[in-house]
């Protein structure tokens, strides 16, 4: 029986910021106990609270789109060349299993160890290009995060606001500010 040569050709996503979500989540609890402990000192005071959802800006607001429309055009190219050199594996692979039965044992290791290496060189490009992206995207993100907060610090000055917090576990969407802030993000 001949061996045959499989490849992998599963793209495996990389989780959006698996650490930035565990720090957002540490953060959201911080900021969930500081008002848990002031609140009542807050409320007799009559303090005004507001909430951003940083992911909906991130994700619904005008500079978050343009920049992810223009990182996918940055990286189109390179995800085309993935896909092609990904089929023309996959070609490779289907002709050496109609072939491997007439092959000897020697070409048959030559051509599994050209496979192999093939598959090992698509599977860096993968790697190395999700690493750019998330650079990339990570990069645009920072961009729009810092006018975001300085639209939220507009925004608390202009609506006398004593606290804004950012991505809590549960909020009252009273207190929900964010359509203010995507909205004050598009009018730059």
């Amino acid at each position: 029986m001949a061996a045959t040569y499989v490849p992998q050709l599963q793209l495996r996503a990389v989780p959006f910021g698996f650490v930035k979500q565990a720090l957002v989540w540490i953060i959201a609890f911080s900021c969930v106990m500081c008002a848990v402990v002031f609140g009542n000192v807050a409320h007799a005071q009559g303090s005004k609270i507001g909430f951003v959802n940083t992911e909906r800006i991130l994700r619904d607001s005008a500079p978050a789109k343009t920049a992810q429309t223009k990182i996918e055009a940055e990286f189109k190219k390179r995800e085309e060349e993935i896909q092609r050199l990904g089929n023309n594996l996959r070609t490779a692979a289907q002709k050496f299993e109609k072939d491997a039965p007439v092959l000897s044992e020697s070409d048959r290791n030559k051509r599994q160890r050209e496979l192999a290496n093939i598959d090992a060189d698509l599977q860096r490009k993968r790697r190395e290009l999700q690493e750019d992206f998330n650079r990339r995207r990570n990069e645009e993100f920072a961009t729009i995060i810092e006018r975001a907060n300085t639209a939220i610090k507009r925004i608390a000055e202009q609506d006398n606001y004593d606290m804004i917090l950012q991505d809590a576990v549960t909020v009252n969407p009273r207190i929900d500010i964010t359509e203010k802030v995507i909205q004050a993000l598009g009018t730059k």
